[in-house]
């Protein structure tokens, strides 16, 4: 068995400038993930994984939490309600993912 290596999506025919189209032609984010794991899955070519569970959510809870926290403009209060977390869960989770500092 082989441990989870992290997964990129696949790559699309658009242009790489980052923009934050949200029109309805935007595959919805389940689709992302759909169509991920699928390419992940075939690259193992029949091999089997382990930890692929906390690989997907480790690749899908970072950038979302650096993308509530640039949206709250890194209000942890704010970005903690928008998120349903706790606001320590959130701190813990930041640091987690090195986006916040270890201060305490």
């Amino acid at each position: 068995m082989t441990r989870a290596e992290p997964f990129h999506a696949p790559a699309e025919d658009t242009p790489t400038t980052e923009t934050h189209d949200l029109t309805p032609e935007a595959s919805s984010l389940r689709d992302a993930v759909t169509t991920s794991v699928r390419q992940y899955l075939a690259e193992l070519d029949g091999q089997l994984s382990t930890d692929v569970y906390q690989m997907v959510l480790a690749e899908i809870e970072a950038p979302l939490l650096e993308e509530i926290m640039a949206y709250t403009r890194n209000n942890q209060t704010k970005a903690s309600v928008m998120l349903g977390l706790n606001r320590g869960t959130l701190r813990k989770k930041l640091k987690q993912y090195n986006l916040i500092g270890n201060k305490d």
